[in-house]
């Protein structure tokens, strides 16, 4: 159906993006030969996902570059602009902890959730398979080294001097040449060589048991087992300084599963596994997830790919060192990793496509449901109050069920907003507001935590703004928990509580939720100034700081007039901090 148009597609670099009826661009590729890989999609036999993807292609646009690298580049700010519906590879992935050792006169450990964030990244290390293995590490290293506990000094030492785990770093003297040594074996253990940890809780082990202390003797002769069971999952010993980042892959239908090693040291300091469902070729799924991977998570000064895998491209892409290696020690390694990829996906291929099955049942329930015929991009909303008046809207989003966690959104309320249905109000408008205008892609369906009247003000705002999107709310019983749907016009519908719909939509609900909580969590842990300054609109963190340098307290930020907040804040902005902190004494003072 496309013959004419492909006729007139030149055999050069680029990116094509696919699109359905509605014009909506559902898959963004990049091709070093534009003509033979748009022909692929409609002249050869296609399965799976892939002929899924090819019976919604209704149109297809493309646009040349002057290199594949630019293609690359291309292609990934195209799906970061549009959020396509097939490309799942490059919407979401984590980040990994790291540990700091921190570079100062007296160190401590702390976890390290976002390196890239770090101006001096020489003393992180990692990456860690979880926040639980980071954890376990720092605590076991703050038992046996006396490193300084606190944040800031104290004015005199506590209870960890007392009981050994700190040189009372504030007010004792410290042998500069025991804390160097201390230093030393920290790093030595962090970057792999366990032996003078190893010896070091050995000494403690047998001390304890001269003083006929055979409980705490226990404690240390486990912390030496786990040790010991870390280091014997460390099959790999290159016997070299190598420090680089090892990728490889294995393939199967739509499913590509990758592994990650981390070598550090010459030694594995640590894996990682990995399976998604894509529809690019082997080579630019992997390369795709790699640029991925390193957008949250440090560069490593080497990476090693596959044979497949263009190093030339992607070195240019990621600005370090891309090799592969086709004999020796690593070469073992890159078939090692591709091995762990084939294991884990036999493994977990069953559970993949049974969960992908519900999926499907799940989006063709609500179809029939809603009696629509898309249902595929789907947002919904939450929202949390503070002090007991003060709101705070959290937005998670999900494409047929899947989060897409990297778009989720957290909301400022405005300082008038008293009330569930108003700040929802709020919200939803800014939200849809703001896409309309930037003439963004929009969702199938809005999901609200809630009834008849949390409908009713959704549906207000999307007809307000005539928009073309079905909104639904998740409707609780006298027990609180969700047993019915309320379509837009406010008719209620029972769902099977055992359905896989029920328990998908449940899930979307859980997750607001849990993210707006969080939300505010966030907030008021970070105690009540800097709450306030952070919750009215307008005020980011760089206000926030120029208020606390200006007037140096809440106090005096509060007995502050509009014009003195004016110096620092825009005028709308000074009458909303102003009028707030006047409602909030007012309030307090009933």
């Amino acid at each position: 159906m496309f013959k004419e148009k492909l006729a007139l597609v030149p055999e050069l670099p680029g990116s094509y993006q696919m699109k359905d009826k509605d014009g909506i661009i559902i898959y963004v590729g990049k091709a070093k030969n534009l003509k033979r890989r748009l022909r692929s999609y409609f002249t050869r036999t296609v399965t799976g996902k892939t002929k899924v993807l090819v019976e919604n292609i209704h149109d297809f646009e493309y646009i040349v570059t002057q290199s594949e690298l630019e293609s690359l580049i291309l292609e990934i700010t195209l799906i970061k602009k549009y959020n396509p519906k097939y490309n799942v590879l490059l919407k979401d992935d984590k980040s990994y902890p790291y540990i700091e050792f921190t570079n100062e006169l007296y160190p401590t450990l702390k976890i390290v959730r976002n390196p890239k964030m770090k101006k001096n990244k020489n003393n992180l290390y990692g990456p860690y398979p979880n926040v639980g293995s980071a954890t376990r590490t720092v605590n076991m290293l703050n038992r046996i080294y006396p490193l300084r506990k606190c944040d800031k000094l104290k004015k005199e030492v506590c209870l960890y001097y007392h009981i050994g785990e700190c040189l009372g770093y504030c007010e004792k003297k410290v042998d500069n040449e025991k804390l160097e040594e201390m230093n030393r074996e920290i790093k030595a253990f962090l970057n792999g060589d366990a032996k003078f940890i190893t010896k070091r809780i050995e000494e403690k082990m047998d001390k304890a048991s001269e003083s006929l202390n055979f409980e705490k003797a226990l404690e240390y002769k486990r912390m030496i087992e786990d040790i010991k069971i870390v280091l014997k999952n460390q099959i790999i010993n290159l016997n070299r300084d190598y420090n680089f980042d090892l990728f490889n892959c294995y393939q199967s239908n739509n499913y590509l599963s990758i592994t990650i090693f981390f070598i550090r040291g010459g030694v594995l300091f640590g894996r990682e596994k990995k399976i998604i469902n894509t529809l690019s070729e082997k080579s630019d799924a992997l390369m795709e997830y790699i640029i991925k991977f390193y957008e949250k998570n440090l560069l490593s000064k080497e990476v090693i790919v596959p044979e497949f895998i263009d190093c030339e491209l992607l070195s240019s892409y990621l600005n370090t060192k891309v090799e592969t290696r086709t004999k020796g020690d690593i070469k073992k390694l890159l078939d090692l990793a591709e091995e762990n990829s084939k294991i884990y996906l036999e493994e977990k291929e069953s559970e993949l496509t049974q969960n992908e099955d519900k999926r499907k049942e799940a989006i063709n329930d609500l179809k029939k449901l809603l009696n629509v015929e898309k249902v595929s991009r789907m947002e919904s909303f939450d929202n949390s109050h503070l002090f007991g008046t003060y709101y705070v809207g959290g937005m998670v989003v999900f494409n047929e069920f899947l989060p897409l966690r990297d778009e989720y959104r957290k909301f400022k309320v405005d300082v008038s907003v008293k009330d569930d249905l108003s700040a929802m109000k709020e919200v939803v408008y800014r939200r849809y507001y703001r896409l309309m205008m930037e003439n963004s892609v929009l969702p199938d369906l809005i999901v609200v935590d809630g009834g008849e009247l949390q409908v009713k003000v959704v549906v207000d705002i999307i007809d307000e703004l005539n928009l073309p999107i079905n909104v639904i709310g998740l409707k609780k019983d006298n027990h609180h928990k969700t047993n019915s749907i309320i379509d837009r016009n406010l008719n209620e519908i029972k769902i099977d509580s055992h359905s896989n719909l029920f328990l998908y939509l449940a899930n979307i609900q859980e997750e607001v939720h849990r993210y707006a909580i969080s939300y505010h969590r966030t907030i008021k842990n970070k105690g009540m100034l800097s709450s306030i300054l952070e919750l009215v609109p307008g005020i980011g963190e760089g206000r926030r700081k120029a208020l606390l340098k200006e007037f140096s307290s809440l106090k005096k930020i509060k007995e502050a007039s509009i014009d003195e907040l004016a110096k620092v804040l825009p005028r709308d902005v000074a009458e909303n901090l102003y009028n707030y902190l006047k409602d909030n004494n007012e309030e307090k003072s009933q």
